[in-house]
Parts: structure tokens; C-alpha cells; sequence
């Protein structure tokens, strides 16, 4: 499913915009986190390390909802709700280090023992708020 057109700004790396991703554990409390996220012209990629909440949960639950918001006006914002079609640690530290460029212009930190992963996510709706 293609990004909406009039949202495709916010898909600019220029933009520095913040996802908000929702997950649900295995008992089925939510849990919301802000993300640096990339995409892949169809997917949404996220990058996590293993281990955090947000890993275990899409490892179990696929399903997921997001929320990007325009930083420039906080009342626009794209809804999505979204499918986990993959998750890899291949080109992971890669893609860490380049989000972490596009976002803070500084390399990425590793701490002690992290794994980074990334998770491919196919958007199944759109909900636009602008």
C-alpha cells in the first residue's frame, strides 16, 4: 500500500519526524513508544535493540499501530496501522548508525552487549490528520 502522497514530507529525512509506535504484549496491555523510523519506499523500518519491550511484543504480536507526527505542526500527523512482515539483524549496526546521523549527526553509541534489529513493517491503513 503506497504512502499517501500528502504526506510524503514527512518521509523526508530532512524532517527529522518522530514515529510513535503500538505494541501489545501477550496479555494485551498496549504499549507506546517514539521512534526514529526509515522506510523502504513500501515499508516502515524500525530499529530496536533485542530484548526491549518493543522487540518481544512485535515478535509475538505482528500487528501494530503508528503515528507520525509532522514536527512542525504537532495537530498534523499520519495514522497507520501496520503488519511486522520481517525482522533481521543483517545491515542492523548499518542502519542504527545512519538514523542515528540523520537525527542527532553524531555516530551511534553502542552500550554493553546491544543487538540491534530491524523490523520491516507493511502498512495495512492509513488514517490522515492534517
Amino acid at each position: 500500500m503506497p504512502f499517501p502522497e500528502k504526506f510524503l514530507d514527512l518521509f523526508d529525512p530532512n524532517i527529522k519526524a518522530i514515529l510513535f509506535l503500538a505494541t501489545v504484549n501477550a496479555q494485551g496491555i498496549p504499549q507506546v513508544t517514539p521512534v526514529w523510523f526509515d522506510h523502504d519506499g513500501e515499508h516502515i523500518l524500525i530499529n530496536t535493540n533485542e530484548g526491549r519491550v518493543k522487540d518481544r511484543n512485535m515478535k509475538n504480536q505482528p500487528d501494530v499501530a503508528m503515528a507520525i507526527q509532522d514536527p512542525n505542526d504537532p495537530y498534523r500527523y499520519l495514522g497507520i496501522r501496520g503488519m511486522v512482515v520481517s525482522f533481521t539483524r543483517e545491515g542492523a549496526d548499518e542502519h542504527i548508525h545512519m538514523l542515528s546521523m540523520r537525527y542527532h549527526n553524531k555516530p551511534w553509541k553502542y552500550r554493553d552487549g546491544q543487538k540491534r534489529i530491524i523490523f520491516k513493517i507493511e502498512p495495512v491503513s492509513f488514517d490522515e490528520h492534517d
